[in-house]
């Protein structure tokens, strides 16, 4: 009976059980940082969340009321998603991008994050990813199985992926089939792309016949409403990957969208099988609510201004503030990131006992009560001294209140910033008088 119940034991090891491309990952960094910030909350600390990048804003009125009003669809709905969703996010693109796309071009899924998951599931090439890059794109690559190739960015760049540096990968093998995630405004960062930049890009991956997966699920919370997808100049290439999670505030929802040019539908079938063995189909009442999103319409518009004026206004102090004693941090462009290096401050910090991006954030947090996440998470190199902070831990919707009251014209101010996201900025000053 001994050695039948070792048998056992030895069967069901978690050590022998476990897939090798998962056996050893953590949990997603974002949500971790989060569970620890809620558990130290519910020990009377007091946390200001910028780990987790969630969306501080509601989601739009106009939308929650579709969504109440489909309550009652029960029904399992397409694979490929719900016909007049597919058609709206074809007209929202097609609007943007000036690209004929049509609801055949799109994919419905329960969040962008699974259908990247798939895409790579499918597709037979490596993932090629800048660094730094979102917490879950490798992750994601290595379950799978999948060769990953990180691409370095410069501070003097603003962390972009240059052209060339491209072309000097793709030129040591260049029949090898490849996807480049180009995420933009960037996480973690918060950087975007000039259009110039955009087109030598392109050219590129046109030379070298890449598929560029653009992930553009910021691109509504550009902060002076000025994106510009890819797809435009190199439509035959591209695959969009958008959703309500950023730009809507609907994170929660889980709706994610993607749109193929034709010569791609090979890759869209392939996802769609996939996704009729896995997920079945997305949300039935989100995706009828999700039709008025991505429709658009005055009352869309007037949310997203006021809700890029207002990041606009939060990621212009407080990178500027941290720019003032010495940190080296890009002004973002869109979304509601920060990339911050401290590598100028490598001495002092040496003498605290902090010599990586994770004992930078542990040490933060622990003296502070602020919560950002490590720069290694995102791909740089465990000893350099990097963090993302995510400036989300305000009340959005007293937020968009109170711009709504202020002439368009009219810039937003530090008193604006005390009166409605009090916390983002006692953040940035815990910051920097901690680093001393």
């Amino acid at each position: 009976m001994a050695d039948k119940n070792n048998k056992s034991r030895k069967l069901f090891s978690p050590s022998i059980n476990l897939n090798l491309n998962v056996r050893g990952l953590p949990q997603s960094a974002t949500l971790t940082i989060n569970e620890k910030s809620a558990e130290l909350i519910r020990q009377g600390r007091k946390v200001i969340k910028l780990g987790l990048g969630q969306s501080p804003f509601p989601v739009p009125h106009s939308v929650i009321e579709l969504l109440q009003e489909n309550a009652f669809q029960k029904d399992y709905l397409p694979v490929m998603g719900l016909y007049a969703l597919r058609e709206a996010v074809a007209g929202f693109h097609h609007r943007g991008e000036g690209i004929p796309y049509r609801a055949e071009d799109v994919l419905i899924g329960p969040g962008s994050k699974e259908l990247m998951f798939i895409v790579q599931l499918v597709y037979y090439g490596d993932l090629v990813i800048p660094t730094p890059s979102w917490v879950s794109y490798a992750p994601q690559a290595r379950i799978i199985g999948r060769q990953i190739h990180w691409l370095q960015t410069s501070l003097a760049n603003g962390l972009r992926l240059m052209p060339d540096e491209i072309e000097r990968h793709c030129q040591k093998d260049p029949d090898r089939p490849r996807i480049i995630i180009l995420n933009y405004p960037n996480n973690p960062s918060g950087c975007s792309y000039k259009t110039e930049e955009l087109k030598a890009i392109a050219r590129v991956a046109r030379k070298y016949r890449l598929i560029l997966l653009s992930d553009e699920i910021y691109g509504e919370l550009h902060h002076k409403g000025q994106h510009v997808s890819i797809a435009r100049f190199y439509p035959e290439g591209t695959i969009i990957s958008s959703g309500l999670s950023k730009w809507c505030g609907a994170g929660g929802w889980r709706l994610g969208t993607f749109i193929f040019p034709e010569s791609l539908h090979w890759l869209r079938d392939a996802m769609a099988v996939v996704a009729s063995e896995t997920f079945t189909a997305t949300s039935a009442p989100i995706q009828y609510a999700a039709v008025r999103a991505f429709q658009g319409g005055e009352d869309i518009e007037q949310y997203l201004f006021h809700a890029r004026r207002v990041l606009r206004v939060l990621g212009r102090f407080i990178s500027k503030r941290l720019q003032k004693i010495g940190v080296a941090v890009p002004e973002p462009d869109g979304a509601f990131y920060l990339f911050a290096n401290f590598n100028a401050f490598r001495s002092e910090l040496q003498s605290r006992g902090i010599r990586d991006s994770e004992s930078l954030c542990a040490k933060l947090l622990e003296d502070t009560g602020v919560a950002i996440l490590p720069g290694n998470v995102f791909g740089r190199p465990e000893e350099e001294l990097s963090a993302r902070l995510a400036y989300v831990d305000f009340d959005g919707s007293k937020a968009l209140a109170a711009s709504e009251k202020i002439p368009a014209g009219r810039q937003l101010d530090i008193d604006f910033l005390k009166e409605n996201c009090p916390k983002m900025v006692e953040a940035a000053e815990r910051i920097c008088d901690w680093m001393g």
